[in-house]
């Protein structure tokens, strides 16, 4: 029989994962899983789970929670043989989006126990994880205005991640009207920008702003590259502009926006920095260095997931 951790928060999410847990394990069970569960609500205790569960052996950590915990199990799990396997509860729920499951809302009050079923016959692949100064990441890592919006949304309680969009979309408004943007000095082997960027973000996937809009349509998680997007200006009118090209899908080429891909860059600033990392605050020291490690992230697909964030299968 298979062996794995199931690590869930009961802190994340619009609706408590509890509840929901035991019948997630009976399908995991039925499915020919032996699953130890186990609850967690810092990133101390999942770092904890997670490495006992690579001690242990295990096959899969599956993780029943959001973005954040998702990107923190799987920067534990790099380089090992134990694989990362998600279950939507969390708020945004990227990741899980990227790979074809529905979240836990309204209308779909059994998707855990559907991801759980769909994981039980899924296959394992390879994926790349991002560092930023050391820490790793897997969806993305950014500054500028989404690192604004971030900490000034984080921590939430669970009437406010209730509102989800909306809130989002708030808090977005707010910051963009008194945003003018971040000096920034951006190099790599092969490129050379300066200037003033309302945002600035390497993305390892497609989907961004809480899986709102796909930035980078032809990201590929386990191709060894980061998808760099700079995106100029100094005030809400650029960012407006900006955000009806890219909700357009026309931005790839649109005049303001930089996109280049690469596996090291290099933001200089004159100062500290607020930044996001798989959509958790963070603030950093200029420069911010960032590079890629290639395939080291066993990962869980689930049955009819997306095969074409991959360009290769394990």
């Amino acid at each position: 029989m298979r062996q794995g951790t199931l690590i869930y928060n009961p802190k994340s999410g619009r609706f408590p994962a509890g509840p929901l847990i035991k019948r997630v394990k009976k399908t995991l069970t039925e499915g020919g899983w032996e699953v130890k569960v186990v609850q967690s609500s810092s990133k101390e205790s999942l770092v904890n789970h997670a490495t006992q569960a690579v001690d242990n052996k295990d096959h899969v950590v599956f993780v029943a929670g959001g973005d954040g915990s998702v990107g923190t199990v799987a920067s534990v799990l790099a380089s090992t043989s134990t694989a990362l396997a998600v279950l939507p509860a969390g708020t945004a729920n990227v990741w899980a989006k990227e790979l074809g499951l529905q979240h836990v809302d309204w209308l779909h009050w059994f998707a855990l126990e559907d991801a759980a079923h769909r994981l039980t016959n899924g296959t394992y692949r390879l994926a790349d994880l991002g560092v930023c100064n050391g820490s790793e990441f897997l969806l993305w890592a950014g500054v500028g205005l989404d690192a604004e919006i971030v900490r000034s949304a984080e921590p939430r309680g669970r009437w406010e991640k209730s509102f989800g969009f909306t809130q989002y979309a708030t808090l977005a408004m707010r910051e963009t009207l008194g945003w003018e943007g971040i000096h920034l000095h951006v190099s790599s082997q092969d490129v050379n920008y300066e200037g003033t960027y309302l945002v600035a973000v390497a993305s390892n996937i497609r989907a961004y702003a809480g899986g709102l809009v796909e930035l980078a349509p032809d990201a590929k998680i386990d191709d060894g590259l980061l998808d760099f997007w700079l995106f100029e200006g100094t005030s809400f009118k650029d960012m407006s502009n900006h955000a009806i090209q890219v909700l357009r899908g026309r931005h790839v080429d649109s005049p303001g926006i930089i996109h280049f891909k690469t596996q090291n860059a290099v933001f200089h600033s004159n100062d500290r920095v607020a930044m996001q990392l798989d959509g958790e605050p963070e603030t950093m020291m200029s420069p911010i260095k960032f590079s890629v490690r290639k395939k080291v992230l066993r990962v869980l697909v689930p049955e009819g997931g997306n095969p074409t964030l991959f360009s290769s299968s394990l």
